[in-house]
This record gives structure tokens, C-alpha cells and sequence, in this order.
């Protein structure tokens, strides 16, 4: 357990320390490489707990990413956690259904996207909850690499949205956290992000999206990046 100066317990796993302070304020880049294999915590409001692998990020680089929310240092309501300290959450709803996880970093109005994870507690209640945000009449039950294998997955598996999630300390908020972790096993592929089709290829194609190779929750694989990879 870790108490806060308020008198708050916070229950880490024990031997690992809560990322801190110091971790986040880094270069995107940094962040977004070595947050893979860190444990992403989220405590729900009766006292369980999720705990899942971190095993794909993006690097959004801020002001000066075309693919970025703050690009051109654009402020709106919206984007004001990337200008935030180091360590802030920031989640926006998008197509008008699903909620993504991002981190703030270093740099001006930057943040890493949280884009796949690998359950390793509270299986159960991550199916409960990806079953209930199903809006097909017919439920469906998922694997287990399924549960959090994409952005607004892993948001509807650990219960991530804007009004609760967004805009908190993740180095003080006992509510979510990230912990320490050996460090992985598995290289490191380095591919292009998904999704900013629309973005002009000198940002489309540049390489911040990173992913543990081989892990069956990343949620799209880049073959031709995988097999530059020595065996």
C-alpha cells in the first residue's frame, strides 16, 4: 500500500513502485518506447482492481505534429490536458462512440496513446464491461488478447472515459496509475501510427507507433517492419 499525503491508500503490486514524476517528463518518444511492459492500474469504485501489460503506443509529438491534436499550438477545452504537466490523462471521445487513452510528455502539447494492452487482472470484469458497451443484441464473449487489443478497447475493458479519467495526475490519482515492471522480453517493433490517413505522408509515415513483437493483444501488426527485426 502507498498512502498520499490526504490519507489516501493506494494498493501497488507488491515490490513495484508507481511510475513517477520523473518518468513522464521526457520526450514523447521516450515515454512512449518505455512504457511497454509497465502495469496500467485502474481502481473501479468498489475497491477491485485491472490490471493490464502496456504492448502498443504512438508518439504525438504536439505543436509541431500534423497528426497531433495540439498541432500549430491549437488550444481548446478539449486538448488542455496535453498542455498539462507530465503525467496527465488525457481522453477524448471520437466518432462519436469510443473514448482513447493518452499521456502527456515533455514536450508542448504532447502525449503518448495508450493503444494495446494484455489483461493480467480482472479478467472478468474487463469481458462484464466490453460486453456491455456491445451494441449488438447478441453478446459476445471475447478472448482474452481481445479484450484490450485497440485504443477504445482497452478504454470500455478498464472503464476509461472523459468524465471520470480525464484530466487527472497519473503520478497522484489513486483512481488509475502505471507501475513499474521488468523490463519485457520481447523487441520492440517501430512501424508508422494508424488512423491519420488524412495527415500529409511526411507526418503519415513517420515511425511512433511502437509494439511488443509477437504479443497476441497488439492491435495491428507491421510485418514488413517485423521482419527487419534480426531472429
Amino acid at each position: 500500500m502507498k498512502r498520499r499525503s490526504d490519507g489516501t491508500v493506494v494498493a501497488l503490486t507488491p515490490g513495484r513502485q508507481r511510475l513517477s514524476d520523473e518518468f513522464f517528463n521526457r520526450p514523447c518518444l521516450q515515454v512512449a518506447v518505455d512504457l511497454l511492459g509497465k502495469t496500467l492500474v485502474r481502481k473501479l469504485d468498489d475497491g477491485s482492481l485491472l490490471r493490464c501489460k502496456i504492448v502498443e503506443t504512438e508518439c504525438y509529438l504536439g505543436v509541431t505534429d500534423k497528426a497531433c491534436h495540439t498541432f500549430g499550438g491549437r488550444r481548446t477545452e478539449k486538448n488542455a490536458p496535453m498542455y498539462m504537466k507530465p503525467g496527465t490523462s488525457y481522453v477524448y471521445f471520437t466518432y462519436g462512440m469510443y473514448h482513447c487513452f493518452n499521456i502527456s510528455s515533455q514536450e508542448e502539447g504532447s502525449a503518448v496513446l495508450l493503444r494495446a494492452a494484455e489483461p493480467l487482472e480482472g479478467e472478468d470484469t474487463m469481458q462484464l464491461h466490453r460486453q456491455a458497451s456491445q451494441r449488438s443484441a447478441k453478446e459476445k464473449s471475447y478472448k482474452t488478447h481481445e479484450l484490450c487489443n485497440g485504443p477504445a478497447k482497452l478504454c470500455m475493458a478498464l472503464a476509461i472515459d472523459r468524465f471520470t479519467c480525464n484530466a487527472k495526475d497519473l503520478t497522484l490519482w489513486p483512481e488509475m496509475w502505471f507501475e513499474e515492471a521488468p523490463k519485457p522480453e520481447e523487441c520492440v517493433v517501430t512501424s508508422t501510427r494508424v488512423g491519420i490517413d488524412s495527415v500529409e505522408e511526411e507526418w503519415r509515415l513517420k515511425p511512433l507507433r511502437f509494439y511488443l513483437l509477437g504479443n497476441k493483444s497488439v492491435s495491428k501488426r507491421d510485418k514488413i517492419q517485423e521482419g527487419v527485426i534480426p531472429s
